[in-house]
């Protein structure tokens, strides 16, 4: 099945370049990285669950002991379900009668918005609970269907559903030498699950703990094991979930109109009631009614605007149509002559940045003066204050000295490097990775930085895939071993239902863009151009860069953030898809969210400051030390969200190298191998992790330019969002020659490694 999954995976990838042959419409490369890899997976993890459960040895546990008990049970569940997609469905009917008897658009939202939050609260309330099995893992009693569904929403993160398909928007097949994505993030964030089900999964399970540092304590002994993973869960978590909370932010503020600070404060409340209340109890059935949500609210727009261009809904099967003319309409935008005056344009400004930077000092100085000039000549000539304020906002944001000068023109002298380029600096959609292989050696050379960064990207979020803790936790609730590996496989499919969508998307919006949009003059662009320009520049403005009141493709800047959200509008579709694409990204940021801080909380409590014991007085004092953690952690992830550091598909890319670093070699090595010793496993989570965020301190442009550093910290040209295609073999390799060293050192602890 390995072996199967290799070759499905890193095998396809490699040669994609020359799988360039069309088949029934589709070129080969870009179906099977998109869709046919997926298939594989879903087949290997299924088969897998169905070969190993045939030969029992993990029969049903606590309360599915009870068979006919248990079928009742399930029965119970499946009408509650089926009543509440009903309800959904009624609701997004009546909305949409509403707004078209006259309902305003702010009404709209903000209904969208409240109804969704107070349906979460309501779940959160009537799932609290301070019984630590219930808190910890639900009781050990969800189904696997159920558990799958739960899974899939707390994986579908806000970099799932509001950032992969604009990712692939703007990166196309494989993005660009400095810049990997594309199809990456597809068949990453579906071949780890082959990894969750083979080798970690079911194996966890087995032993009956709480959460992911519980497995370290457990199996190797000793208090360090403990707290490093739980050092580890912690740091990966929070970066996680400072994107979710960013994405609750970006959503709330585009529903209600509030600023992006306050729409995070709105969204959080959500977010606490659920974990905060109930923990895992109240997170698993709010996430199985955010599943629902999110993936009509994916599923809807997407078939929509299918059908609007192609005449099918099915949009997987049928967007492979509109690749060739894709491909036709970019190579118009290269040879047209307004294209190429935006693109000189750029490089004219990218030519003064440069110029500046030649000396800092003087440039900053005679900058700060003539704007002091210019507000000094407005006064004199009494001019018009909001004129005369502008002027001042100018003066006011120019660097404060010579090093922050030198940065932020570095940085802009880069973005219009970068837009000077053509297509604006994307690369064509269909193109297996930059450069040539049969070009100029820098071609070649260019082509093979490009694929090796794919991969590497491609492993790093594979083998993160089997080390997040919020994920792998998810896998403690089911009834039995069994359970959880068709828990495994119901996820996979749950979670490809979304996946094989948003390449489609991805397409049906660029092909929107490029023939209905570019080309329009600047007085007719839709309003939502202006909304969303309003809530964040960055994810989307436009500018007349060459004067012609046209717009041009270079002239439309979109950042990957807000293809997904802006897709209803886009297409022309009524505002209630709007309002319930916007629920459906909450939904996906609240699901996964609530899943990490609760991890979070978890870890400071139960395994920082208890350590795992497990007296009744010890897990009562857990459960609600844990409560207290994850209000602190929440507010501070709220805090660095509103700074908007980073975009959120590079925070979640970097939690998955440091999640793949830090676990998986110990983890793998210590379900597997009996050698493994805790001086071993100690070393090898170290050196995995202080490889990973080495690396990527290291290259971090502000670090860079803060410690001097010039040229480029590169090893092999991997980009630091791949940090852990370093990490994770500095890991393997320590923990196996330190546990060959240290052999009859660790005292085996008692529990159930014996069957490990």
């Amino acid at each position: 099945m390995l072996l199967l999954w290799l070759a499905a995976s890193f095998g396809g990838v490699f040669f994609a370049r020359d799988l360039q042959v069309v088949v029934a419409g589709w070129p080969l490369n870009f179906w099977f990285s998109a869709q046919g890899a997926v298939l594989v997976f879903i087949a290997i993890v299924v088969f897998y669950a169905w070969a190993r459960n045939r030969q029992g040895g993990d029969g049903p546990e606590g309360i599915a002991a009870d068979r006919a008990g248990y079928a009742a049970y399930k029965l119970r569940l499946h009408r509650i379900l089926a009543i509440y997609v009903v309800c959904i469905l009624g609701f997004l009917l009546l909305m949409a009668v509403a707004e078209w008897a006259g309902l305003s658009r702010q009404w709209v939202g903000g209904i969208f918005l409240f109804a969704s939050v107070g349906l979460y609260a309501v779940i959160g309330v009537y799932g609290r609970t301070a019984d630590p099995a219930e808190y910890y893992v639900a009781g050990r009693r969800v189904p696997a269907m159920y558990n799958g569904m739960a899974t899939a929403a707390d994986w579908m993160s806000a970099a799932s559903f509001i950032s992969m398909a604009g990712g692939l928007y703007l990166q196309g097949f494989s993005g660009t030498e400095s810049q990997p994505g594309g199809l990456a993030y597809v068949l990453g964030w579906t071949g780890g699950f082959c990894l969750v089900a083979l080798l970690v999964a079911p194996h966890l399970r087995r032993l009956g703990l709480y959460t992911i540092p519980d497995f370290f304590g457990t199996r190797f002994g000793g208090r360090w094991p403990r707290l490093i993973a739980a050092f580890a869960a912690i740091l990966c978590s929070f970066t996680y979930v400072v994107a979710q909370i960013y994405g609750v932010g970006l959503i709330t503020s585009r529903l209600t109109g509030v600023q992006f600070e306050i729409g995070i404060l709105l969204g959080l409340g959500g977010v606490l009631v659920c974990s905060f209340l109930g923990g895992m109890r109240a997170v698993t059935w709010t996430q199985v009614a955010q599943y629902v949500i999110l993936i009509l609210a994916f599923l809807i727009p997407v078939s929509w605007l299918a059908y609007k261009q192609l005449g099918n809904p099915l949009a997987p099967l049928v967007y492979g149509q509109q690749l060739e003319k894709i491909t036709a309409l970019e190579k118009q935008l290269a040879e047209s002559p307004a294209e190429q005056a935006v693109i000189a344009e750029y490089a004219r400004r990218a030519r003064v940045y440069e110029q500046k930077l030649q000396d800092v000092e003087a440039s900053l100085a005679r900058e700060r003066k003539a704007a002091q000039d210019r507000l000094h000549q407005l006064h004199e000539q009494r001019a018009d204050a909001s004129v005369i304020f502008a002027a001042g906002r100018e003066l006011a944001a120019l660097p404060r000295d010579a090093a922050t000068a030198r940065e932020r023109w570095s940085r802009a002298m880069q973005d219009n490097l970068e837009r000077a380029r053509p297509l604006g600096g994307m690369p064509p959609h269909v193109q297996a990775f930059a450069g040539d292989p049969q070009g100029t050696p820098q071609q070649q050379q260019a082509f093979e930085t490009s694929r090796l960064n794919f991969m590497a990207l491609m492993f790093c979020l594979m083998v993160g895939t089997a080390g997040l803790p919020h994920l792998l936790t998810r896998f403690y609730t089911t009834p039995s071993v069994a359970e959880t590996r068709n828990s495994v496989a119901w996820s996979l499919v749950f979670i490809a239902l979304l996946y094989v969508a948003a390449p489609a998307l991805a397409v049906l919006v660029k092909y929107e863009v490029l023939s209905n949009l570019v080309g329009r003059s600047f007085d007719t662009l839709p309003a939502w151009i202006a909304q969303w320009s309003k809530v964040d520049p960055t994810l989307l403005s436009v500018a007349d860069i060459n004067g012609d009141h046209i717009l041009q493709f270079s002239e439309l800047r979109m950042g990957a953030d807000i293809v997904m959200l802006a897709t209803p509008e886009l297409g022309g579709l009524p505002y209630v898809v709007s309002g319930l694409v916007a629920a459906g990204g909450l939904a996906a940021a609240l699901s996964t969210a609530d899943g990490l801080l609760l991890t979070i909380g978890n870890a400071l409590a139960h395994d920082v400051y208890f350590r795992g014991e497990s007296d009744r007085a010890g897990a009562m004092h857990r459960v609600m030390l844990s409560k207290f953690a994850l209000l602190l952690v929440a507010l501070a992830a709220a805090y660095v969200a509103a700074q908007k550091s980073a975009d959120i598909l590079f925070l979640v890319s970097a939690s998955f190298s440091i999640a793949g670093a830090a676990f998986v070699p110990a983890m793998v090595f210590g379900i597997f191998w009996a050698g493994t010793t805790r001086q071993g496993a100690v070393a090898g989570m170290l050196a995995g992790l202080g490889v990973t965020v080495y690396y990527m301190a290291i290259n971090s442009p502000p670090l860079r330019a803060a410690w001097g550093l010039g040229g480029s910290g590169l090893w092999f040209g991997i980009q630091p969002i791949s940090a852990g295609v370093f990490g994770v073999p500095a890991g393997v390799a320590v923990t196996w020659l330190v546990s060959l060293m240290t052999r009859g050192q660790t005292p085996r602890p008692a529990g159930g490694e014996d069957r490990l």
